[in-house]
């Protein structure tokens, strides 16, 4: 091989080495979609051993896997308070975020539970609210500050914004809870609108969206369709497949989240 062959040769060696580089730094570098939330987001593993899912675990095919990632990191039982204090949870979610990723939140189902026992010591003050109360937790034993569940929301929402990431506040998804023909609704939701409006964050509706959607069908479809009899807070698969277009709809609705361009 004579040298204007050689140098031939290392040129499109070195033109492939580069394309390759460029094209894992692009793999590399693309954005997250992180969710976080309760049991009603990834129930268990989010595999749906015991018959049971969260909307977050049929949230990946809306996207283009090629141009984003997307992170299930909600856990079952957690609440605002539980999830953004515990260092294992919402901190190692908060490392990882980088500038231009999206960061979905709902919670809500947990924190009615009391704020001080001994079994999980995860309720939040009700409302979205500034005050405050001072506790001792057992679980921790330790000294504890409380706050309101929306305070704890517009917590997550400055942590995300000072990172460069977009956040978005779903409301709760509703419980197989009826009156009559009509589901019941959760003051919870209307305390997630207020600290995403206080906040600056987008906003999903989703409990209305849901009940929506039950109403429509009529409570004997839903409680046959969406639950079992055992269960009137977690759904079955269906349920989530609703509960995540739903989520996956907004999404694309409310351009101004900037997500719309890695859905498919």
């Amino acid at each position: 091989m004579n040298i204007g062959n050689k140098l031939k040769l290392l040129n499109l060696v070195g033109l492939l080495f580069a394309f390759f580089s460029m094209s894992f730094l692009l793999k590399e570098n693309k954005p997250t979609f992180f969710i976080i939330g309760d049991s009603t987001v990834k129930n268990g593993q989010g595999n749906g051993s015991n018959g049971q899912w969260g909307w977050g675990s049929f949230m990946d095919p809306y996207f283009d896997l090629s141009q984003i990632h997307v992170k299930n990191e909600a856990l079952g039982g957690t609440s605002t308070r539980t999830f953004y204090n515990n260092p294992k949870l919402w901190q190692q979610v908060l490392d990882r975020i980088r500038p231009g990723d999206f960061v979905i939140m709902q919670f809500g189902h947990n924190d009615s539970s009391p704020i001080v026992d001994t079994l999980r010591a995860r309720g939040t003050i009700k409302g979205n609210g500034n005050e405050y109360q001072e506790v001792y937790n057992p679980l921790l034993k330790q000294h504890e500050v409380v706050y309101s569940y929306g305070f704890y929301l517009r917590r997550f929402v400055k942590n995300i914004k000072d990172k460069g990431a977009t956040a978005i506040i779903c409301s709760p998804v509703p419980r197989n809870s009826w009156n009559g023909q009509y589901v019941k609704s959760s003051e919870y939701a209307i305390w997630a609108a207020e600290a995403a409006q206080n906040s600056g964050s987008f906003f999903i509706p989703l409990q209305d969206l849901v009940i929506a959607e039950y109403e429509k069908l009529g409570k004997e479809k839903v409680e046959t369709t969406y639950f079992d009899t055992k269960d009137a807070t977690h759904t079955l698969q269906a349920g989530a497949l609703l509960n995540a277009k739903l989520v996956a709809q907004q999404l694309k609705l409310q351009s101004r989240i900037g997500i719309k361009k890695f859905m498919k």
